[in-house]
Formats: structure tokens, C-alpha cells, sequence
């Protein structure tokens, strides 16, 4: 007997480009995206070539008995690509979200951080 898998019917939802900042540091680069009502669950993060590419799907579930009177944030789906320079280390890419909000860490490669040289004297 073979097993017949549903799949899950997705609707189209509209997209949205979510506000983001982008700040430079010594270390790196930090990247904060807001993302509201977007779970770690329903989000991805993927790296291809030169281009950082962020997703994520809100989804508004309401309370049995409960109804929204009015909803300015509801179920949508967030993207945004950024492109990265050679400059950055892949390797070391974190990410972490809190309270809607999705921080990206893209550290510099080691060589190119700023670096002073000592001077010695004899």
C-alpha cells in the first residue's frame, strides 16, 4: 500500500521588502531586517555566489472566538537580496532574530580588517 502525501496548499501572499539598515564596522558588517510576526521557522537565509538572499513568511493565526477588527500586519511574505563583497567572510555568517527583528552578522576576512603596526625604537 502506497502512502499518498498531501501537499500543503500555500496561497500567494504579497511581498514586502523590509526595512533594513546596514552598518559597517572595524569587525564586519551588521544587518538588521524588520521582519514582524516572522518565526525563525519560517524564515531562510541562503548564500549563492555574490548574493545574500533573506525570506520569510508571517502568518497571523487568530484565537478561536477572536476576530481582527482591523490588521495592518498580516499574513505577507518578506524578501530582500543583498550583495556581498570579496571582502567577507562566508564562513563565519551568523544570524539571530528577537522580537521581529532579524540581525545579520557578516564578518571581514581577517586580512582586510584595519591593523596598526607598532613602531619599534633602539
Amino acid at each position: 500500500m502506497s502512502e499518498v502525501v498531501k501537499k500543503e496548499e500555500r496561497k500567494e501572499l504579497t511581498r514586502f521588502r523590509p526595512a533594513t539598515d546596514i552598518l559597517e564596522r572595524e569587525d564586519g558588517f551588521h544587518i538588521f531586517m524588520d521582519m514582524p510576526g516572522v518565526s525563525k521557522e519560517d524564515m531562510s537565509i541562503d548564500l549563492e555566489e555574490d548574493e545574500l538572499t533573506v525570506t520569510g513568511r508571517s502568518t497571523q493565526c487568530p484565537v478561536p472566538g477572536e476576530k481582527f477588527v482591523e490588521m495592518q500586519f498580516g499574513e505577507c511574505e518578506y524578501i530582500r537580496s543583498v550583495s556581498i563583497s570579496d571582502i567577507v567572510d562566508r564562513e563565519r555568517i551568523k544570524a539571530s532574530v528577537e522580537n521581529g527583528v532579524l540581525e545579520l552578522f557578516l564578518p571581514k576576512l581577517e586580512k582586510v580588517q584595519p591593523k596598526r603596526i607598532s613602531i619599534e625604537a633602539q
